[in-house]
């Protein structure tokens, strides 16, 4: 039942009620305090009339103080009476007659996207929408709420996504997909709704309860999208254990040269490079690293702009000899951290833990994982706010700690007194509230990324899988390969980085790993292979582009 609707039912059973128990105790009060009996019909006037300042007839004035008072609080029930009936009748009316109420059908569109409903995730999903100059339409069973989203400029259609007939207003025949974000039983329905209105239009569906997947396939989901299983390997991929060193059939990066590393650092507020752009920062040319990539605010760019700013809490990865990266520590004030097994705390293990922990099994880490409810996979058990837990769980050692708790309040305080355990831990939180993302980085974490953002995206990344879209996580591998087409050319020559979005870290000559390389005057010689490093497209274009 519609608010409004609910708001009316109650205020009438209200006057019912308070009419009824004042006509009884009027009837009451004159037979016994003032010894006029009248009929109940006759009282019930009087209190009419009371309640609606009309006057008392002949029965006014009343002889004794308890008749008074009673008249009084007649008087002051009907008052309050009427001044609920203007906040229950008159204001919604006025507000309905002076906001512009959403539309019922969409404009003409073509290829746009059609949403179903409104929610935090949704607003994430619109950003992303807006960003690439996409068009949607918004579907919004609730009417007060459809209005306000009309009034701040959403293109909405007010009806229930549920209906055919209002998916075909909203326009599915020519949309190019239907995202289902209600709740899992409606998404459900809205499956088959839309695959009723049109057979082959694509349905994207999320649930929060992974289970329900399958039901959701069966109702005609084309792509069913578990938020919290989604958001945990994107935590897992912001551990430095997801930086893979593949290179000669596997062997460590450090194998190839001990004075060899590729690691990450993190920029300090109070370093010197802090507020540089990174063409100001010249780190190549003053520490002779090269700088593979960065994470700004948790979104992976390689290769990084030169105009782009070196801010606090800036992840940068890097490759170079190890004195080198030790002096870029220094410059950054960031603790050095070198990729290798990693021992790994895990608190919390609904559906992101669980992703989180099967994103991280095959990656060499040492994985603990502490959680309120015992079960087979839980190491330890109890409050992750608890030190003592904490420290069975090994905090004191562990180089990262993803907290996955069910609530904001629980996972500010799980980080306040991990970073207090150990300062140099790494700490990966999900927010289930994008308000509460910031409160979070202020606690201690290193990496802060809540539901919406990482819903919104995955959508946008499902919904155009055949375009470009910023992925919500990045996998970076360092290979080792044949020079191939370089063969003859320096590095600046063939403009590797903007070419493929690949860095050479290193040359293989003869055996012998050379890493000072200079891109504009080194040239790659017959017989040369290069250790690369990028993402898993970038190194598949490097192959394509250089024909290896």
């Amino acid at each position: 039942m519609p608010l409004r609707t609910r708001r009316t039912v109650y205020y009438l059973a209200l006057v019912v009620a308070t009419t009824m128990l004042f006509t009884l105790l009027y009837n009451v009060g004159m037979a016994t305090w003032e010894g006029r009996p009248q009929p109940l019909y006759r009282s019930l006037e009087v209190v009419i009339q009371s309640f609606t300042t009309t006057g008392y007839g002949e029965d006014a004035p009343w002889r004794t103080p308890q008749m008074n008072l009673l008249a009084i609080t007649m008087q002051l029930a009907g008052i309050g009476l009427i001044l609920t009936a203007v906040d229950v009748f008159a204001v919604p009316w006025l507000r309905d007659a002076l906001t512009p109420s959403a539309p019922t059908s969409a404009p003409d569109l073509r290829n746009h996207v059609i949403v179903c409903e409104h929610t935090p995730r949704t607003d994430a999903f619109v950003a992303e929408l807006d960003a690439r100059d996409r068009a949607y339409v918004l579907v919004e069973v609730d009417e007060e709420r459809a209005g306000r989203l009309h009034e701040d400029g959403y293109r909405v259609v007010h009806g229930d996504p549920e209906s055919t007939d209002v998916l075909r207003a909203a326009g599915i025949e020519s949309a190019r997909a239907v995202v289902a974000d209600a709740a899992d039983d409606t998404n459900a329905s809205i499956a088959l709704s839309a695959r009723d209105a049109r057979s082959d239009v694509r349905v994207i569906t999320l649930v929060e309860d992974a289970s329900l997947a399958r039901y959701h396939r069966a109702a005609g989901a084309d792509e069913v999208l578990s938020p919290r299983q989604l958001l945990g390997e994107s935590l897992a991929r912001q551990v430095p254990t997801t930086v893979t060193a593949d290179v000669a059939d596997g062997i460590e990066i450090g194998d190839v040269d001990d004075d060899f590393e590729l690691v990450e650092l993190t920029v300090a507020a109070d370093s010197d490079l802090h507020g540089k752009t990174f063409g100001e920062a010249r780190l190549r040319e003053r520490f002779g690293v090269n700088v593979i990539g960065a994470w700004f605010d948790g979104d992976f760019r390689t290769p990084v702009g030169m105009d782009e700013r070196l801010a606090a809490r800036t992840r940068l990865l890097v490759a170079g000899e190890s004195a080198r990266i030790e002096a870029l520590g220094a410059a950054t004030a960031s603790t050095v951290r070198r990729f290798g097994p990693q021992r790994i705390v895990v608190a919390g293990y609904g559906d992101s833990g669980r992703a989180a922990a099967a994103a991280l099994a095959d990656t060499g880490a040492e994985l603990t994982v502490l959680d309120a409810a015992e079960a087979s996979d839980v190491d330890v058990v109890g409050d992750a706010r608890d030190p003592e837990r904490l420290d069975a769980a090994g905090i004191g050692t562990a180089s990262a700690l993803i907290v996955t708790v069910g609530d904001d309040t629980t996972a500010i305080f799980v980080t306040l007194i991990a970073r207090e355990l150990n300062s140099d831990l790494h700490i990966v939180v999900r927010a289930n509230e994008e308000d509460d993302v910031q409160k979070l980085y202020r606690a201690g974490g290193d990496y802060v990324q809540s539901l919406a953002t990482i819903s919104g995206r995955m959508l946008a990344s499902t919904v155009f899988e055949d375009e470009e879209v910023l992925a919500y996580d990045k996998q970076i591998n360092v290979v080792r390969l044949p020079a191939g087409s370089l063969v003859g050319s320096t590095i600046a020559d063939e403009r590797v980085r903007t070419e493929t979005g690949c860095t050479v870290v290193a040359v293989v000559r003869e055996g012998a790993t050379i890493t000072d390389i200079d891109p504009e005057a080194f040239t790659i010689e017959t017989g040369d292979e290069v250790i690369i490093a990028g993402t898993d497209e970038a190194t598949t274009q490097f192959e394509r582009t250089f024909g290896v």
